[in-house]
């Protein structure tokens, strides 16, 4: 007899590869809130966003062309990327001379999940 395989939610296959539930919906435990926050804090710079933001929208990226695209010199923007893999936001593969990157969407999804919906009927403004 075949096993039967629990088919999950978008929400519920993201929180897998999260930290923590929803932060509006459960208390986070000590280490939750330490992985969120290292998550959070590879996310935190304007330079970073724009990177994950270059990277995502062109399917992958090689590190020879961010200097000139965030007119940033090239030890920044390598520590920058260095702070993405390490957070786990990017995969780096090397190609003969050149990195190139890839966003690892399922750690953005993760982020997503365990930021939550926000509180129903809130309004901004």
């Amino acid at each position: 007899m075949a096993a039967k395989i629990p088919v999950l939610s978008q929400t519920e296959e993201a929180l897998g590869a999260a930290c923590c539930a929803p932060i509006l919906e459960s208390v986070l435990s000590a280490e939750e809130a330490v992985q969120l926050a290292k998550s959070l804090k590879a996310l935190a710079d304007p330079v970073r966003l724009r990177l994950v933001s270059i990277i995502g929208a062109s399917g992958e990226a090689c590190a020879c062309d961010f200097p000139a695209l965030l007119g940033k010199s090239q030890p920044t923007v390598s520590h920058h990327l260095s702070l993405l893999v390490a957070a786990g936001i990017l995969e780096r593969e090397q190609r003969g001379k050149w990195a190139w990157f890839r966003v690892l969407n399922d750690e953005l999804a993760a982020i997503r999940a365990a930021l939550g919906p926000g509180i129903a009927g809130e309004t901004t403004g």
